[in-house]
């Protein structure tokens, strides 16, 4: 089963991302990590979150652009945090002339097995400069073809999972 985890920034999505991993996969269930340790405090939480599931028997795959490949390397189950990161990557390393084709592939690879986190955009208002809109859009067309493929989708709030799509 394909889950979609969304809802706002702390919401308690990784948290369920994770608890539903542990019920619902059997090992090993492969974490795909699209986050970068571009400062200090980004290693500090990226080295505490790789110890909090090493201990669960997850592994590791960090991939901060082309998580088709991720996805292909991860077997059966995979838990995917976060496509708003990989958002952050493609702008970061000025990709989004390929986010159509990076997207297409994300999708198609998708495991039977899957938790994806992401970030509800449309609960704000319209941000100023002309950069967030580009990564708004980015992330809720991501967003909208992810659901679409998604069998369940919940959204997250004050950690509390409302079902929005599926059983």
């Amino acid at each position: 089963m394909i889950t979609l985890l969304t809802g706002g920034v702390k919401s308690g999505k990784s948290a369920r991302a994770l608890e539903i991993a542990r019920a619902a996969f059997s090992r090993p269930v492969a974490f795909i990590a699209t986050a970068e340790a571009l400062d200090d405090e980004m290693r500090l939480r990226i080295k505490r979150h790789q110890e909090e599931r090493a201990a669960d028997g997850f592994t590791t795959i960090e991939e901060p652009l082309e998580i088709d490949k991720a996805i292909a390397r991860a077997g059966n189950a995979a838990l995917l945090d976060c496509v708003p990161m990989w958002i952050n990557n493609i702008m970061y390393y000025r990709r989004e002339d390929d986010f159509a084709g990076l997207l297409d592939r994300f999708i198609a690879a998708l495991c039977e097995n899957c938790v994806i986190v992401t970030n509800e955009t449309g609960l704000g208002n319209i941000p100023f400069d002309a950069e967030t809109r580009r990564y708004n859009m980015l992330l809720s067309e991501a967003n909208k073809r992810l659901a679409a493929r998604a069998d369940r989708v919940e959204l997250l709030v004050s950690g509390i999972p409302v079902r929005i799509k599926g059983l």
